[in-house]
């Protein structure tokens, strides 16, 4: 398993995945060596990124270093198994190089994320590069959501359809799950008797924030955000998040900021506690944390793009608001709306918050995920 986070480093949907994964396969009775990017953690081999003679270097460049040692590390593994751009290129050198099926996970597609730009430079264009590259040759490419396997046949067109497989996210119902008590909420500075409407994730630009913010004006003026945001893909648009929310809270109050990555318990609270939770993104292959979400019985209001539809029944597990680039106003006020509906009604909100644990437990856990990730596998290897 080739990957760039895997704990206690994790930032993103793609490290949860590999994390929760591994134990599932393992649980199967598959044997799983993880090979990550970075410094030393229990349970890995680590390969830096950090050679000397590269940090003056693009970032690009110093990932595709250490994907270099992952791929010579490889030899005598049965299957390369790799996620993320950060990591195609050493499950694809490795298949050239030993001769090994290279299966491919899909949590998000380059062509899809021109943003990246401004984290990347001009190493964007490497990044896209070694995608492509890595895709098109894989032997398997697993989509987290149908959605997304539209999305990676779009952009790369070369590609077999029936190399191609959807296998979704999962969510530990058992981690997340309704918590009752509120000592890891407190300290945060959240005014317990007034409700909140909870946003979790990285600041980037697809996962909608700045959408959020400007719809909070229009909220109840009742209603608080509780903001927890995690590693920021630039200092500017995290410099641009902090300005926004000092507006915003000088404006209508009510507004609290968390920066970096909480401890999952403390995770759990907030979501448990959340009259809705709120996933505004513009781009978004499944969205685990609307799992967690669900799994903490709380309402979920959504962006309707990717894979979230196949996550959030519309009317079901929450509200689905539809997004359209072109006019983002429209969106905003729609995810106002929704969001105060919900708040209003605590019986409607409580209902959707029970139906989508049910959903979960009966349709995202992980053990189900490795099954067909281990099928895959079997396939690859027995050809």
């Amino acid at each position: 398993m080739l990957t760039r986070e895997f704990p206690p480093h994790v930032y993103g949907g793609g490290g949860v995945h590999v994390e929760f994964l591994v134990g599932a396969l393992r649980e199967l009775g598959v044997g799983v060596d993880v090979h990550c990017l970075g410094a030393a953690r229990p349970g890995a081999t680590a390969h830096p990124e950090d050679d000397p003679r590269l940090r003056a270097a693009n970032p690009v460049l110093r990932i595709l270093s250490a994907d270099l040692s992952v791929a010579a590390a490889l030899a005598g593994a049965d299957l390369a198994h790799s996620h993320t751009w950060y990591t195609a290129m050493a499950g694809h050198w490795a298949a050239q190089l030993h001769g090994v099926p290279h299966v491919v996970t899909a949590h998000s597609l380059e062509p899809r994320r021109p943003w990246k730009a401004e984290q990347l430079g001009s190493g964007y264009r490497v990044s896209s590069w070694a995608e492509r590259t890595a895709y098109e040759a894989a032997d398997a490419v697993i989509a987290v959501s149908a959605a997304m396997r539209v999305d990676v046949l779009d952009c790369y067109p070369q590609l077999d359809p029936d190399r191609v497989h959807v296998v979704h996210n999962g969510v530990d119902a058992d981690l997340y799950r309704p918590d009752p008590a509120v000592d890891l909420l407190e300290p945060l500075g959240v005014d317990l008797d007034r409700p909140y409407v909870a946003f979790v994730g990285r600041v980037a630009r697809q996962k909608g924030l700045t959408h959020l913010l400007r719809a909070a004006r229009l909220l109840d003026p009742a209603v608080q955000l509780v903001l927890l945001a995690g590693p920021p893909d630039t200092a500017a648009l995290a410099a641009e998040t902090r300005a926004a929310v000092a507006e915003l809270a000088a404006e209508r109050g009510g507004v609290v900021l968390v920066e970096g990555m909480r401890p999952r318990a403390q995770v759990r609270q907030v979501l448990t506690h959340a009259a809705v939770f709120c996933c505004p993104s513009v781009y978004e292959p499944l969205g685990i944390v609307n799992l967690e979400a669900m799994a903490c019985g709380t309402a979920v209001v959504a962006a309707a793009v990717g894979g979230i539809p196949e996550v959030v029944a519309d009317g079901v597990t929450g509200v689905l608001v539809p997004h359209d680039a072109r006019d983002t106003e429209a969106f905003e006020r729609d995810l106002a709306a929704a969001i105060d509906r919900l708040v209003a009604d605590p019986g409607l909100a409580g209902a959707m918050g029970r139906a989508g644990r049910r959903r979960v437990l009966a349709e995202f856990a992980w053990d189900r995920a490795a099954e067909r990730t281990a099928t895959i596998y079997s396939a690859l290897t027995a050809a």
